[in-house]
C-alpha cells in the first residue's frame, strides 16, 4: 500500500484506514465529500481504500513573538 496516488495528475493521501468492503468505503468518501474533498476509492488486496484531497483556502501565518 502506498500513502498518496496521483490520479488526473492530483495528489491524493490515504486516510490510514482500510475498509472490507466498498459499501463501507463509500460511506467514509461520502462524509469526506460534504466535507469538500475530492475522493477515490482503489481496490488493493481484496481491501477498499479511500484517498482524499483538499485545497487550502486560507494559510495560517504565526507571528515570531
Amino acid at each position: 500500500m502506498t500513502n498518496y496516488r496521483i490520479v488526473n495528475g492530483r495528489k491524493l493521501i490515504w486516510d490510514g484506514q482500510a475498509h472490507l468492503s466498498q459499501e463501507a468505503a463509500e460511506q467514509v468518501v461520502s462524509r469526506y465529500r460534504s466535507e469538500g474533498f475530492e475522493t477515490e476509492i482503489v481496490e488493493e488486496e481484496g481491501e477498499f481504500l479511500a484517498y482524499t484531497r483538499r485545497e487550502v483556502k486560507k494559510v495560517a501565518v504565526e507571528q515570531p513573538g
